[in-house]
């Protein structure tokens, strides 16, 4: 019955690591700055309605028609 203690503490230890790792990512996360994320969005937007914009005017079929064969 001992091995049941150290697989115990060894699944303690991965739980323990798994949250240390977790932790570290949160404070990068949050270490930008209200202005900073701001314009990262801005970016994201505009490269967005870019992107929905020449993907609309290229579509000549209607949707999941040319995926189909003839029947």
């Amino acid at each position: 019955m001992r091995w049941w203690k150290i697989l115990g503490l060894a699944a303690f230890a991965g739980v323990a690591a798994t949250g240390v790792v977790i932790a570290r990512a949160e404070r990068r996360r949050r270490a930008y700055t209200p202005e900073e994320i701001r314009e990262r969005l801005r970016i994201r937007h505009a490269e967005a309605v870019t992107g929905a914009v020449t993907g609309a005017d290229t579509k000549t079929e209607p949707s999941g028609t040319g995926d189909q064969p003839p029947r």
